[in-house]
């Protein structure tokens, strides 16, 4: 690298060089997009898209009398299910900070 390229500021958003907000915790997996490759199907979307196609798929395996098929899909839902759940179990570690937050705010205002 040559001398004069050493003081230039990095591209992009996550460089963590200089000011800015470097308190974020990661992408919201409920709203991050996944790509699932199960085992006929490429699914992309949402953990709770993905878990809603793979049910859906393991309703049809079942209808059609595919029975291994239909647990195989359930199996895939259910990881999709467990992405969601602990998605959902950090977010009232997050509300609660910032209701009591607003609490506070009301409190003032008396």
């Amino acid at each position: 690298m040559r001398p004069q390229q050493q003081n230039r500021r990095m591209r992009g958003r996550n460089n963590n060089g200089g000011g800015g907000n470097n308190n974020r915790k990661g992408p919201n997996p409920l709203t991050r997009n996944y790509e699932s490759n199960g085992p006929d199907v490429k699914i992309r979307g949402s953990a709770q898209q993905i878990a809603e196609k793979y049910a859906a798929l393991a309703r049809d395996a079942q209808s059609s009398g595919d029975r291994v098929m239909a647990e195989n899909y359930l199996q895939h839902a259910e990881h999709y299910n467990r992405i969601i759940a602990a998605a959902q179990a950090q977010m009232p570690i997050q509300n609660a900070h910032q209701n009591r937050d607003d609490f506070d705010d009301d409190v003032d205002e008396d």
